[in-house]
């Protein structure tokens, strides 16, 4: 399972998302590819992932994909971030 972090700009932001994804997948017992990328990149880093986990703000900016987008409110959040998961990939 693919699964990419996307922010705004840069990868800062999306790289928190990323390793508080891996923590709440462990949490799971889910293993998975997370990979972050900002939202310009999202075309061509998203393209054969199943799951796009991005910021409210930025959904709009996805564009078409096949992947689940599941939006995060909190990227400091694991609870939030496990809950959200565990629904889209359980």
């Amino acid at each position: 399972m693919k699964i990419v972090a996307i922010c705004g700009a840069g990868i800062g932001t999306s790289e928190i998302l990323r390793v508080n994804a891996v923590r709440a997948l462990e949490r799971l017992d889910i293993e998975a590819d997370v990979s972050a990328s900002d939202v310009a990149s999202v075309g061509s880093a998203a393209a054969d992932a199943q799951v796009i986990l991005t910021s409210p703000e930025l959904v709009g900016a996805i564009g078409r994909t096949n992947a689940d987008v599941v939006v995060i409110e909190n990227y400091f959040d694991l609870e939030e971030i496990t809950a959200k998961l565990e629904a889209a990939v359980g």
